[in-house]
């Protein structure tokens, strides 16, 4: 999958989601990823062609049904870097 754009969302589009969009930075530094736009929204804002790839925590998963599966990152732990990794790794190899 080509992405060039991920959304990170959560309720208020301020806290967890902009902690999320600094972890994948981090993240895809490590992985040596470069030219990927990350930002941090709300969920109201997650709709197909917004982005190629949403992360959203668990408990916002049932808000974004309108985005196809592939597209989206469901964390279990929103702090936890190696799961974050890991799901990253599986959708841009």
């Amino acid at each position: 999958m080509d992405i060039k754009k991920i959304m990170c969302a959560c309720g208020s589009g301020l806290g967890s989601s902009l902690m999320v969009e600094i972890n994948i930075q981090d993240v895809l530094k490590k992985m040596g990823v470069e030219g990927v736009q990350v930002e941090h929204t709300t969920v109201s804002d997650v709709k197909p062609g917004a982005a190629d790839l949403f992360v959203v925590g668990r408990d916002l998963a049932d808000f974004i049904k309108g985005v196809p599966a592939e597209q989206v990152v469901v964390l279990n732990n929103i702090v936890d870097k190696g799961e974050l990794e890991e799901k990253l790794r599986e959708k841009i190899g």
